[in-house]
């Protein structure tokens, strides 16, 4: 089959090759992949870790090949959308059928194939916060796929939903039509305190943003795209002053359960327009070089996507 593999000698370190076509366990299903979705962690340490000739792709969305012997998940010929640690830079597939979710006859696999991810880890950080009905609720690197995909989300779960963004002049408006009811440059820009945060950035506005919790509130830390580290100062951490019962958090994607069901109820809200992946960069899997330079320029805001074959 054919796939994107690493090689340190080729332009942004891929080039399109062939590997050996992937063997399923028992408990997983066989999928050929028409599109993928980069994301800025495994093009940024995946990619540096990788030894040469490895495939890897954490998302892609396709068609399921061949069933998995154990009679779990979806039938040959289903549309699906997958999640993994590797193997989405490829023509075929092998994944755990409790990483697949269902998709919609008909659905764009490039929009779809922005889900996994992005979509998941914004609907699963949501969760952390426990409900969102009128509650206030900060995005911080709101831009990003994740942001974008938490800012609908939270919206849709009935938030007052502040975003962050570096540059609220050129991002403001779309941040708004997503959901957003305020959009600040950093969370020092808060005036009144925050139900919960979802942080995407790390560092120092991690910190910030954890300043800004009332009590009872939780921030979630998902994405440490400053590459800087969070140093508290003294008595951030007390628990006097209306800062009783904060919690920060985190958590690993591939390490929760239930996801099918999450991926699937994702794949039908992006099909049906209640959702909206922002697609910053789709072009043949040809052309995977200038996506892999765009997004670690941080030109990018929102999801690049590869269409296969």
């Amino acid at each position: 089959m054919r796939a994107l593999l690493v090689d340190r000698s080729a332009p942004a370190g891929l080039r399109l090759g062939r590997a050996p076509e992937p063997e399923p366990a028992p408990h997983q299903a066989l999928v050929r992949v028409a599109a993928t979705s980069l994301n800025f962690g495994e093009v940024s340490i995946g990619l540096q870790q990788a030894a040469d000739g490895d495939v890897l792709g954490w998302d892609a969305a396709g068609v399921v090949e061949r069933a998995a012997a154990d009679g779990s998940g979806p039938a040959a010929g289903t549309p699906v959308v997958t999640l993994g640690p590797g193997g989405g830079w490829a023509e075929l597939r092998a994944v755990d059928t409790d990483l697949m979710g269902v998709v919609p006859d008909g659905a764009d696999p490039g929009a779809i194939s922005t889900i996994p991810v992005a979509g998941a880890t914004a609907l699963r950080a949501l969760h952390r916060l426990g409900p969102l009905l009128g509650r206030r609720v900060l995005i911080t690197g709101a831009t990003g796929g994740t942001g974008r995909y938490a800012v609908q989300l939270a919206r849709r779960g009935g938030a007052h939903v502040i975003a962050s963004t570096g540059s609220p002049e050129r991002h403001g408006a779309g941040l708004r039509e997503l959901g957003a009811h305020d959009v600040i440059a950093d969370p020092g820009q808060l005036t009144d305190a925050v139900d919960g945060v979802v942080d995407l950035v790390g560092g120092s506005q991690l910190v910030d943003a954890h300043a800004q919790l009332t009590e009872g509130g939780t921030l979630v830390a998902v994405g440490h795209s400053a590459h800087a580290d969070e140093t508290f100062p003294y008595g951030a951490l007390f628990g006097d002053q209306g800062r009783h019962d904060r919690t920060l958090t985190t958590f690993f994607l591939l390490g929760c359960t239930g996801l099918a069901r999450d991926l699937t109820w994702l794949a039908d809200r992006v099909a049906a327009g209640d959702l909206t992946p922002h697609l910053a960069w789709r072009g043949s899997w040809d052309g995977a070089a200038g996506a892999l330079d765009a997004l670690l320029g941080r030109r990018l805001h929102g999801k690049a996507v590869l269409d296969i074959g």
